[in-house]
């Protein structure tokens, strides 16, 4: 299950690249995450859980923080995120989603939602945030 955990090796310079070209939301986002700022916790940016990468991972909490834009609402996308869930249900990892638009619009208001989700002990996905229009 570790292993699973880890991530496909063969993504490693993927998920290099996605590092260093992160979207305006997940790089403002990151700023309230890292450095364990959050309830002192670790949180991983563009990390490979399995065949996976997920924006953000705090193993602390085996939570997955992911920031969807405009493609995430084509069918197509929809299914691939949807297994995507079910993966990491499977692993017993709970998955928060905001929109990019909920993060650039009121990114003190996702974070407070983050913070509520986190303290709780849950690991079912967690319903999509609405705390404002885009």
């Amino acid at each position: 299950m570790f292993q699973r955990r880890r991530g496909d090796l063969n993504n490693l310079q993927h998920r290099k690249r996605l590092r260093h070209e992160m979207t305006p939301s997940e790089r403002l986002l990151w700023k309230f995450l890292r450095s364990r700022q959050i309830h002192n916790l670790k949180f991983r940016r563009q990390h490979g859980i399995g065949p996976y990468i997920v924006d953000f991972y705090c193993p602390e909490k085996a939570t997955v923080i992911e920031i969807d834009g405009d493609t995430h609402a084509e069918a197509n996308q929809r299914i691939k995120d949807r297994r995507k869930e079910e993966y990491l249900s499977s692993m017993n990892i709970r998955l928060i989603r905001y929109t990019n638009c909920e993060v650039l619009r009121n990114v003190d208001g996702v974070v407070e939602d983050m913070l509520e989700n986190l303290s709780r002990d849950s690991t079912s996905p967690t319903p999509p945030y609405k705390g404002g229009a885009c």
